[in-house]
């Protein structure tokens, strides 16, 4: 396949440039060129800035795809010309969303089949953590429009890996490697899930190979906090009230802890493969001292 990735060069989308490269596709990633471009020599690069609507996706008007990823459509604004410039251009539509899509849900596990939170207005523009989840939600709403019937849906639950920039599970592995008792958040009884981000990359390959469409979950697997330390290397830990803003810690009924429980029970039945827990705690854990 021709594959088209917006982005490609930042973390979930560098992992799917790779794998898509991997499996023997040949890949070309659109972006600002504001980030080194770590990817191999064979991928293509073409720059352009979405962020100035059609005009900025100039340099794409000579290619055709079998298949556009989009990991960096954050806003309607940046996702419609996208879309409307690359329809007669590209045969399917992958879209990375989120679980946030659903909001600080109650009802657990997530499914697919969860209510949506009401999608924001099409002039919305500002990202943050009140309307990440209302943007995605309208994103997602304009790829179906776009590409009926042709639109992969991919709402991945947090993702970890090598090269992650949010530093949220290297805070967590610097702090078991310097502090003996480590504090936990909590009594250990609270859940954290996450998914790695090989497995999201090579997900998406498979969908794109196989030609499935439709909306997917991708989570990981939920642990308990004293699991999760514990698998970290913890050899003791001292649990108490959490400190404010603490990475990746949801207490189990507070604010958004629907979301640490997400099922990927059609993402598996379609063909999700899990790295076991241990593994990709490993291969982080090196990925930080290469």
């Amino acid at each position: 396949m021709k594959v088209l990735i917006l982005g490609g060069t930042v973390f979930v989308g560098r992992h799917l440039a790779q794998a898509f490269f991997e499996a023997g596709h040949q890949v070309t990633v659109f972006n600002r060129g504001k980030t080194p471009n770590p990817l191999p020599a064979g991928v293509e690069h073409l720059g352009g800035d979405r962020d100035q609507g059609l005009l900025g996706l100039v340099s794409l008007a000579a290619g055709t795809w079998d298949l556009c990823i989009d990991t960096s459509g954050y806003t309607p604004s940046q996702v419609r010309p996208a879309l409307s410039f690359l329809v007669p251009k590209v045969g399917r539509y992958l879209y990375v969303s989120a679980v946030m899509t659903y909001g600080d849900t109650q009802l657990r596990p997530v499914t697919e089949d969860n209510p949506l939170v009401l999608a924001a207005e099409e002039e919305a523009t500002t990202v943050d953590g009140k309307t990440y989840g209302p943007l995605k939600v309208a994103c997602e709403n304009l790829v179906r429009e776009f590409f009926p019937g042709q639109a992969i849906i991919l709402r991945p639950q947090i993702v970890v890996g090598p090269h992650d920039p949010s530093g949220r599970l290297e805070f967590w592995c610097h702090r078991v490697a310097t502090e003996n008792p480590v504090k936990g958040p909590g009594d250990g009884t609270d859940h954290v899930q996450f998914v790695d981000v090989t497995d999201l990359a090579r997900f998406a390959v498979l969908l794109a190979e196989k030609g499935i469409s439709g909306t997917f979950q991708v989570a990981g697997h939920r642990v308990t906090w004293a699991e999760f330390l514990n698998l970290l290397g913890a050899k003791a830990v001292l649990w108490g009230p959490p400190e404010p803003d603490l990475p990746l810690y949801r207490p189990e009924h507070g604010l958004y802890s629907g979301l640490m429980h997400v099922s990927f029970s059609r993402a598996q039945a379609n063909g999700l493969v899990l790295t076991d827990l241990p593994t990709t705690l490993a291969n982080f854990a090196k990925s930080l001292l290469a």
